[in-house]
């Protein structure tokens, strides 16, 4: 038992990205300037409980009971995020950042736009800089709002699978947090950066200078309807969708058919293109709006992270170099068992990575440290 505490006394809180088709939890340990995995575990949210949410949530508590059970997860700290539809997000500009100020607009402005109550439910915000508005610089500020019985439900349901919650993040937020390790030299502290998280209801597109947020963007357009738009066109099950796409994707060029595969690259042909022009709005949008360094490439992450027609898309439309998001490189990987998925695939890990991250030190290469906030 002493031995045990030895060796996770540095732990932090388990990150748990609860998605729509899947529950991740990840918990990671740093010690000596190295950041392992201490445990692991994944879940698929079957078909036929994703749409009832009460069916949905004993589902989600049994589950989280038996991967915290099977894997060697150490206390029950967890640092969890609100489901995507739980959460508004909407970018102000302001004349002022100061926190007084920021809260008188709150009710008269902020609020009715967001679609809150300030009153009854929770707002937070980030600054993300100044902005040109013609010739005249104003400050943009990025606000969340949420409601506290969607916060207290969710809080309650991880107390019920025997979880201890100690903060409810964002999912913006946490990508972001698990990208950005990458921009801790001083050179890079201008660097404007792409984060792009295509998961199973919305894309979340997040630009950054340096390690500080400017830009936040939810596209409701993401896997799960490209999924539906094939199981559409060829009159099969969702699930049976996912298969087929899965193999294409394998296989490089084809299913075992010539002309399904004809048909699932006509069916998600259109939705990719659409989904490549709103990302590349938000790009646009960013360059006048901030009129600063324009990035040179984009870290893409998510299940649709290895669909090459949307890689290709964004590629034509953005004008610039995607990359696939490596959030578990360099850590020491040999305690967690991810052999059931290609390497490749674990760029799927980057929300759950990013919480839990959340509050404490990462090491840098060369021994100093920065705070993940």
């Amino acid at each position: 038992m002493n031995m045990l505490k030895l060796i996770n006394k540095d732990a932090g809180p388990i990150g748990l990205d609860i998605a729509h088709d899947s529950i991740r939890m990840i918990q990671l340990g740093h010690s000596g300037g190295k950041v392992r995995v201490i445990a692991a575990a994944e879940m698929p949210v079957r078909p036929e409980v994703a749409d009832d949410p009460e069916i949905r949530r004993e589902f989600i508590i049994a589950a989280l009971k038996t991967m915290r059970n099977k894997a060697p997860f150490y206390g029950r700290n967890v640092v969890s995020c609100l489901p995507g539809d739980s959460l508004k997000i909407k970018s102000f500009r302001l004349d002022t950042v100061t926190d007084d100020e920021i809260a008188q607009v709150l009710d008269q402005d902020v609020a009715p736009r967001l679609g809150v109550d300030p009153e009854t439910d929770e707002i937070r915000y980030i600054v993300a800089g100044n902005v040109y508005q013609g010739e005249d610089i104003r400050n943009e500020v990025i606000f969340f709002g949420a409601g506290r019985d969607d916060i207290t439900g969710h809080l309650e349901m991880l107390e019920e699978a025997q979880l201890s919650p100690v903060a409810i993040d964002s999912v913006p937020c946490a990508l972001f947090r698990s990208f950005r390790g990458s921009l801790r030299r001083q050179e890079d502290q201008e660097t404007v950066s792409v984060f792009i998280d295509v998961g199973d209801e919305v894309t979340t597109v997040i630009i950054g200078r340096g390690q500080q947020i400017a830009f936040i963007k939810q596209i409701p357009i993401a896997s799960n309807q490209l999924n539906a738009k094939v199981a559409s066109i060829l009159g099969v099950t969702t699930d049976q969708a996912v298969l087929l796409r899965s193999k294409l994707r394998n296989s490089g060029s084809e299913t075992g058919d010539a002309a399904t595969t004809q048909e699932i690259v006509d069916a998600t042909g259109g939705v990719i293109e659409e989904l490549a022009r709103e990302v590349s709005l938000c790009f646009r949008y960013y360059a006048v709006t901030f009129r600063g360094q324009r990035p040179s490439q984009a870290v893409f992450a998510g299940v649709e992270a290895q669909e090459p027609a949307l890689l290709d898309a964004l590629k034509r439309h953005m004008g610039i170099e995607i990359k696939i998001a490596q959030p578990l490189r360099g850590f020491d990987l040999t305690r967690a068992d991810f052999s059931s998925e290609e390497q490749s695939a674990l760029c799927q890990w980057a929300v759950a990575v990013g919480l839990s991250i959340k509050g404490w030190d990462i090491p840098e290469e060369g021994g100093d440290s920065y705070e993940r906030n």
